[in-house]
């Protein structure tokens, strides 16, 4: 079994794959339209360009989404995607970039716990926690 988030997005889906494929590395493995598919005719023609599914994978794990169908967009709550770093320098450049536009609700800082946490929700209001534990520091 694997556990893969799946994002939904108020008609920027596929602007925020393109910034984390620029940001997490990994590659887009799909972004489908509503033009072509069946899904076509059940969305405004305004609508047909926009994403009715992306995949993207990084290090062998997907993150998937879609626009949110017309009318039906809810604003992300209660969970954040967890990053889990492998270097400080890591961790700092991915929050760097998921930062650009975005709330932050925790600067990227060492904790008690972790080598470096920070938590912000990003231009697209997706909300992100990026996280280096100390086991997951490399020498």
């Amino acid at each position: 079994m694997r556990v893969t988030p799946y994002l939904f997005f108020n008609g920027d889906c596929e602007a925020a794959f393109t910034r984390y494929q620029e940001v997490l590395g990994g590659h887009v493995m799909a972004m489908m339209r509503h033009a072509g598919s069946p899904a076509e005719e059940q969305v405004p023609v305004a609508w047909k360009d926009k994403i009715l599914h992306a995949c993207l994978e990084v290090d062998g794990l997907h993150i998937m989404g879609s626009d949110a169908p017309p009318g039906r967009f809810e604003q992300p709550q209660g969970f954040s995607v967890n990053l889990m770093m492998r270097s400080v320098e890591e961790a700092e450049r991915v929050f760097a970039g998921l930062s650009e536009g975005a709330t932050i609700t925790m600067p990227l800082q060492k904790t008690f716990w972790a080598e470096r946490f920070g938590m912000l929700t990003d231009r697209f209001g997706i909300p992100w926690m990026v996280n280096l534990s100390p086991e997951d520091c490399t020498p």
